[in-house]
């Protein structure tokens, strides 16, 4: 009998943490850990594995490293095969980061970027695995993909 697939679902919070929710149905069969960057949202997952990792957006450079470098350690503590998010600055981190230790990388973008991809969206289409949006008007062949909406 083999593993399960080891994932890391990291998201900000409020929106990205619901849509990233709305995703658990996938994960059935895997061993997930769940990151995010308020404590308070332990209560929503159960029994999984919870983290809580720094908040940080492009108007606080201080907080963007710190939280980068606390994304590197848990990745390189827990080792993902699978690392997927739905934005904002600390799924792109952990994207980038997890690629770089040899995990597949998921990207939905926010159904929020109804009329454009995010900033963090539009560079995590570069280096992710499967790059998804939520509106069909702003897929392209080369990507983003559309499957649907989480909401």
């Amino acid at each position: 009998m083999t593993d399960p697939l080891k994932v890391l679902a990291i998201s900000s919070g409020g929106g990205h943490w619901i849509q990233l929710l709305r995703l658990r149905p996938a994960f059935e069969g895997c061993s997930v850990t769940y990151a995010t960057v308020r404590k308070g949202y332990r209560a929503d997952i159960g029994d999984a594995d919870f983290r809580v990792i720094r908040d940080a957006n492009r108007w606080h450079k201080f907080n963007l490293l710190r939280s980068a470098l606390g994304i590197f350690w848990l990745l390189v503590r827990i080792r993902p095969d699978v690392v997927i998010t739905t934005g904002a600055a600390p799924g792109y981190f952990a994207l980038r980061f997890g690629k770089w230790l040899g995990a597949r990388v998921v990207w939905v973008d926010s159904v929020a970027n109804a009329q454009e991809l995010s900033l963090s969206g539009r560079k995590a289409g570069a280096i992710a695995d499967l790059w998804l949006t939520q509106w069909p008007h702003l897929a392209a062949a080369q990507g983003p993909l559309f499957f649907g909406s989480v909401l």
